[in-house]
């Protein structure tokens, strides 16, 4: 085994042994040979579509199959056997739709080999075992550590655009071109002897794609539940029998409002789920009455103490405690072992748990926190912010968020937060936002000093709120007064920061470390390009990000 996808990746270098995120040796395996088969399905899918044949059941499974393999997803051997025998069968589908479209162009169809003919082996131990021969120890062996890093930032941004293109897809906001990228991507991942120069490329490409798929997906989210607006969120329990919802499906989480509808129970948000408050669609809700903990890293001791049951609709799941693995349930492409799984949206099982837990005996004192400042909220003051910079009330940016950890040296984000001073605005999204968004920043010009844009993929509206400021102020968005200080966690990050480096922005702290699968010489060249920077100290970067330097 070595998985080095996430951030908190063993001695910053890969795990070996034992995943950090829980993950054994066997499942490691499933999800590579996984990646694999959805290479060998695109190499079909990529070869057909130019001849004007294109089948979306296999379209989709490469995103589900991608996505399965993104980091705290799915965690069950016997539910990655059965998606490892669909994709043989999808496999042969896209094979038989490239050779019938060769013979109605009168042409010959390639023959391809590996990973394109890989058969699936009949017992899960054997899958297992054939999973251990595609793992990325074997390229790092045949093309040395930096092609293979280059790889593998590919892949991950794959992994990440791929759960982006999920939920737009369950939100029925799709895109063929979407679709072919992916396809055309994973190809190029089969290449025997692939170059420096194209792989940097790709992962521009992946970027350039990510950022299409970010629009779709907030397009889905607006188009489906109202563009989102600044709302207080209740973050204390209130009496009564209670459903904690965790993830980024928010189409799970419209099913189970409208399915607690009049049965007396409160719904509570977690993690990524927060910023559905601020959507018109979903808040109406009355039974939507609060957020309750924090980021996903904490799930195991704030889901021991929640009186209820627990639905979690995407990634970020932890190996759940016995205390609470009978009324914790899964839903879409999560999978736990032993863990009830919500197949079909129905959810009467979730519904039940809570009804049988014993809920919150009494109201707590109430506090609450703001969410809900998506680019048509901020933008709507736009005239008030460029006003602000002009007469230098506001005098700075900082975009400081991304994926939250465990890992420790995350406490840099808090404490960079509670050092940025009272003239400047601090735009947040994703789960890093758990780090402080329960202070209390006040006031600049009349607005929020602290604005939640809301969940990772909506890094698309910090983006839109860059363009429109530099717009504005009639110049590049680097030569802007923003700052970005990111934390990553897994790829979903990694697709994000292809984005952005599409876009050609520069000056971007990242951290708390950096990838490890970024060798020394691929880092050297993002600096060199980007002038991405790790973290130093509080202190160090804002006094640079203060005097021009990012």
């Amino acid at each position: 085994m070595l998985c080095y996808q996430c951030e908190q990746t063993a001695k910053g270098t890969g795990c070996t042994a034992f995943g950090v995120c829980g993950k054994d040796p066997d499942t490691a395996a499933l999800q590579d040979l996984l990646v694999h088969a959805a290479k060998g399905i695109a190499m079909y899918a990529h070869r057909a579509r130019p001849l004007g044949a294109a089948d979306r059941a296999v379209d989709v499974f490469v995103v589900e199959a991608l996505f399965t393999t993104v980091t705290n997803v799915n965690f069950d051997p016997k539910r990655l056997q059965g998606l490892l025998q669909r994709a043989a069968e999808v496999r042969d589908a896209a094979k038989k739709l490239y050779e019938d479209a060769c013979r109605k162009a009168g042409q010959t169809p390639e023959r391809l080999s590996a990973p394109a003919d890989w058969v699936p082996a009949a017992t899960l131990d054997d899958l297992i075992r054939q999973g251990e021969q595609v793992g990325i120890e074997q390229r790092i062996t045949a093309l040395g550590p930096d092609v293979t890093g280059l790889q593998e930032m590919l892949a991950y941004g794959l992994k990440g655009t791929a759960a982006y293109a999920d939920h737009a897809l369950i939100l029925g906001v799709e895109d063929p071109e979407v679709f072919a990228f992916f396809h055309e991507a994973l190809d190029s991942l089969t290449n025997p002897a692939p170059k420096v120069d194209g792989l940097l490329a790709m992962n521009l490409k992946c970027g350039e794609v990510n950022l299409k798929v970010m629009g779709l997906l907030d397009a889905a989210n607006t188009g489906s539940y109202g563009h989102p607006v600044p709302t207080k969120v209740r973050i204390t329990p209130v009496k009564g029998k209670a459903i904690l919802v965790s993830g980024h499906d928010l189409k799970d989480l419209e099913l189970l409002l409208r399915q607690t509808e009049g049965k007396g129970i409160n719904i509570y948000t977690h993690g990524e789920m927060l910023p559905a408050h601020g959507y018109p669609a979903l808040k109406k809700f009355k039974h939507l009455v609060g957020n309750y903990g924090g980021a996903w890293q904490d799930q195991r001791s704030e889901f021991d103490d929640f009186p209820g049951a627990v639905l979690m609709t995407t990634n970020c799941i932890q190996k759940p405690k016995e205390s609470y693995k009978a009324r914790i349930f899964t839903s879409g492409l999560v999978a736990w072992p032993g863990v009830t799984h919500i197949a079909d949206g129905d959810f009467t099982p979730v519904i039940e748990a809570a009804l049988a837990a014993g809920g919150f005996k009494a109201d707590e004192p109430e506090k609450s926190i703001l969410t809900g400042f998506g680019h048509n909220a901020v933008l709507s003051h736009a005239g008030t912010v460029v006003e602000a910079v002009k007469t230098g009330k506001i005098k700075h940016f900082f975009l400081i968020g991304g994926c939250d950890g465990a890992k420790p040296g995350r406490d840099y984000y808090t404490k960079f937060a509670e050092a940025v001073p009272d003239n400047c605005v601090i735009l947040t999204l994703a789960c890093g936002k758990y780090r402080f968004n329960k202070l209390d920043f006040g006031e600049v010009a009349g607005l929020p000093r602290l604005m939640d844009c809301g969940q990772c993929n909506d890094a698309y509206t910090a983006i839109q709120v860059a363009g429109a400021l530099a717009k504005a102020f009639n110049c590049g968005v680097n030569d802007l007064p923003l700052s970005l200080i990111l934390s990553w966690y897994e790829q979903k990050a990694v697709c994000i920061l292809l984005s952005l480096l599409y876009l050609g922005i520069r000056n971007i702290r990242l951290g708390p470390s950096l990838p490890a699968f970024l060798t020394p010489e691929l880092a050297k060249v993002l600096v060199e390009k980007f002038n991405i920077m790790p973290l130093t100290t509080v202190e160090k970067d804002l006094a640079a990000c203060l005097g021009g330097n990012g």
